[in-house]
């Protein structure tokens, strides 16, 4: 699908936004709540969509630079999610396991297969890739 963009309204909400390379938390803080504002907006325009990708560029360039996450294992990542997202294991069962099968994967006992790596993508709104 290809996405007609209207070139007088993209402009106007580059002026009205001004994304630009984030270089402070105060900046990146901005850039998320303008990202998270598009991302649960319903009927985005298709310069919305255009901006929405832009501003995720810049955040995600940002992170890069200062969060590196070189490291982080599977599991400690959906541990950090869960925590920043206030989600228990019990809000997981059913959505990737039973019980005992949520409390494995969020401790690293058992490594999180394809099915659940998509299932939490779509939980936490991130890339599922991030679970492999």
């Amino acid at each position: 699908m290809t996405i007609i963009l209207d070139r007088d309204n993209y402009p106007q909400l580059l002026a009205e936004l001004v994304p630009q390379a984030i270089d402070s938390e105060t900046e990146y803080d901005r850039a998320l709540a303008i990202a998270e504002r598009l991302t649960f907006k319903q009927d985005k325009t298709a310069a919305e969509l255009k901006l929405l990708k832009l501003i995720v560029v810049l955040i995600e360039d940002y992170e890069t630079e200062h969060y590196p996450m070189d490291n982080v294992t599977p599991h400690e990542l959906l541990q950090h999610l869960m925590a920043s997202n206030n989600t228990r294991q019990a809000d997981l069962v059913g959505l990737i396991g039973s019980r005992g099968v949520v409390s494995e994967v969020v401790n690293g006992k058992r490594a999180i297969s394809k099915a659940q790596a998509k299932a939490l993508g779509e939980f936490f709104n991130v890339s599922p890739g991030l679970f492999i």
